[in-house]
């Protein structure tokens, strides 16, 4: 049965505000395309599969002939992790943001039309925006209505210190829909609470408001946390086809139809045969994951990087009666001094910081050799067989020296 415009629209969508709204929407503009929403903050240089999630539906509206605006958070960006907790976002330079948002654009043409979409730095409103401006702004939204946020209610509950510029964070990202008349939001269901202050502050302003529409977020390879680049858990937009075949060869097996519902660009029947076969034991794990990393590596490089990585994964991860091996082979320069855990770990994962590791190790979470280490500064031997080590749950290597 052939999907209707609207159910394309609204498919795999965890989260609209209010209900049914996108249909009343469509009634409401009709004679004109929906001006579509999407905020980045260029906070690093690498997009993942789980930003994928929102791009691919920013897509379907783009396919539908809707509008599409991208606002590139370059104000926002320069603030680093409203909270103050995340080492990974920490406040940017104007040229780090730049930068960021260069390739953060060369990377969403692999999914979306770039020539048919509308780009705004949210500077330009931002920037300017004076004393009396920002009270004007605080005005429209109540204390009650941003101490809601669950993070805030939380962390005010047990006595965690607030930020005032964290109040404001959502506000200013707010004030982004009313800048370009934003008729729909996209966003995760993490970002629900920010795409809805959007929304308020429209309507405060006696505007219609907009639609918000949140997308379910993608597990990371872990299997359990969301994906993110520091968690380590990603799978990265850029990532070369051998790495990218082998890193969805690893996802786990209970999250499998996310993946297939969520980043695989198949027909709807392909997507329904795979998943049944899946509940029902008809077809191997194995077998549905490699064609999940074929589907996934083709999208973001060529069916011909697809089937070189296949075979690059055949021959150095399984064996010839087809059983895979706990250990993929890494090598490492000859040269290379100092060897230890920390630099390793950073030579296989680059997106992992000292801290990240330390954390690891204090977890029981590496282990070299079958034990677990207990120091990350201990300096490492590679012996001729090679030396082996778990990273996490799912980064399992054989670290050889290169000849």
């Amino acid at each position: 049965m052939t999907m209707s415009g609207l159910e394309i629209l609204m498919e795999n969508v965890a989260q609209d505000v209010p209900p049914d709204g996108l249909r009343q929407k469509l009634v409401e503009v009709s004679g004109r395309p929906l001006v579509v929403k999407l905020g980045v903050d260029p906070t690093a240089p690498d997009l993942h599969l789980g930003h994928a999630v929102v791009l691919r539906k920013l897509r379907d509206f783009q396919r539908a002939g809707h509008k599409i605006v991208l606002i590139i958070g370059d104000f926002t960006a320069r603030l680093g992790d409203p909270t103050g907790r995340n080492e990974a976002r920490p406040p940017l330079s104007e040229g780090a943001v730049d930068a960021n948002a260069t390739t953060y654009l060369d990377q969403l043409g692999k999914i979306i039309s770039m020539t048919d979409v509308e780009i705004q730095r949210n500077s330009t409103w931002l920037a300017p925006l004076g004393t009396a401006d920002i009270i004007t702004l605080m005005s429209k939204v109540t204390v009650s209505r941003i101490l809601s946020r669950d993070d805030f209610r939380n962390r005010l509950s047990s006595d965690v210190p607030i930020s005032f510029h964290e109040l404001l964070y959502p506000l200013l990202q707010g004030k982004d829909s009313l800048a370009i008349e934003a008729d729909v939001e996209l966003g995760g269901t993490d970002q629900l609470f920010n795409c809805m202050m959007g929304r308020t502050l429209q309507q405060a302003d006696s505007m219609p408001g907009q639609v918000v529409l949140c997308m379910p977020l993608l597990v990371g390879l872990d299997g359990t946390e969301k994906m993110s680049k520091s968690k380590g858990n990603y799978i990265a937009l850029r990532d070369p086809p051998n790495d990218m075949y082998a890193k969805c060869m690893s996802i786990a097996d209970e999250v499998l139809p996310d993946y297939i519902n969520l980043v695989c660009d198949m027909d709807r029947s392909e997507k329904v045969r795979l998943k049944e076969g899946l509940k029902a034991a008809e077809l191997h794990p194995m077998d549905v994951k490699k064609t999940v990393a074929a589907n996934i590596v083709t999208q973001y490089h060529d069916r011909s990087a697809a089937e070189l990585a296949a075979d690059a994964f055949y021959r150095n991860v399984q064996d010839r009666s087809g059983s895979q091996r706990d250990y993929m082979d890494f090598l490492v320069a000859e040269a290379d001094e100092r060897l230890t855990v920390t630099r390793l770990c950073q030579l296989i994962d680059p997106s992992k910081s000292k801290s990240a590791i330390r954390r690891l190790v204090e977890g029981g979470g590496i282990s070299v050799d079958g034990r677990k280490v207990s120091d990350a500064d201990e300096q490492l031997t590679i012996s001729e067989d090679g030396l082996k080590i778990r990273l996490g749950k799912r980064m399992n290597y054989i670290v050889r020296k290169t000849s």
